[in-house]
């Protein structure tokens, strides 16, 4: 493990980072103890303030682990999926929200997401999974239902359908579609869309699951996108239109 002296980054990054990559490698194996700060400041040739300071950054990515007592130190930790998971979906939250990304190339990317798991889902999906998905319907459909409410039971019926799939990485890759985009998305069109009409497309994906048919999962699934990107252009339309009432009141006003 090596830093660069005449690198722009930081040498607590490099140390970091090149933990990392040892753990990546193989070179550094699950619940192996690394050595201990004294070594590896005197190893990488900086202060241990430097090294403890790296340590964190590892700790913070779930990559090590710390114990106290005499048999301590850090120790490479497992990454589980559900470690991952929570991680990427800040990230993709952070990403979508900061950036300049257009509704509809967010829409395209989440719900080209979701059919590619459309078929494994209708092919694996268990009676638990038709259950959950029967709970939201039934959720979704009470009428004193709040707005937040109802779009955390969306978000909980589509991340039911990819884990029905049955495929960790899939599960992975899709939480930043399913739990970050289309939060964001429903932020947009809540207050445009109609719930009965959510329900019924809804209940369609629910009965060619049941059926173990996957393209009609998938057909539904277009259905409810061009649904949704037509419910954003209505919402944007019509902010649109206010600001530009709005524009001309202030105009024509007397001063």
């Amino acid at each position: 493990m090596k830093i660069d002296p005449n690198s722009n980054a930081s040498l607590s990054v490099q140390i970091a980072e090149a933990i990392r990559n040892a753990i990546i490698s193989g070179d550094l194996i699950v619940d192996e103890r690394l050595p201990s700060e004294s070594e590896l400041a005197e190893q990488f040739d900086v202060s241990r303030q430097t090294i403890r300071e790296g340590l964190k950054r590892l700790a913070a990515q779930s990559l090590i682990r710390t114990q106290r007592g005499a048999f301590g130190g850090a120790f490479v930790r497992r990454l589980s999926y559900e470690d991952a998971r929570k991680q990427f979906i800040t990230t993709s939250t952070l990403l979508l929200s900061m950036n300049d990304i257009s509704f509809d190339t967010a829409c395209e990317a989440r719900f080209t997401l979701e059919r590619s798991c459309a078929h494994l889902a209708a092919k694996r999906r268990t009676d638990d999974h038709l259950g959950i998905m029967v709970r939201e319907i039934a959720v979704q459909s009470a009428p004193d239902l709040t707005d937040v409410d109802f779009c955390a039971s969306d978000v909980a019926f589509h991340r039911t359908l990819v884990d029905a799939a049955a495929n960790p990485v899939l599960s992975y890759q899709l939480a930043g579609s399913i739990e970050a985009m289309q939060p964001l998305m429903n932020m947009i069109t809540f207050t445009a869309r109609s719930r009965a009409e959510i329900v019924a497309i809804h209940t369609a994906i629910l009965d060619a699951m049941t059926r173990n048919d996957g393209q009609s999962v998938v057909d539904h699934l277009a259905r409810l996108e061009e649904y949704t990107i037509t419910l954003a252009h209505s919402v944007f339309s019509a902010r649109q239109k206010a600001r530009t009432s709005r524009s001309t009141e202030a105009a024509l006003s007397p001063n």
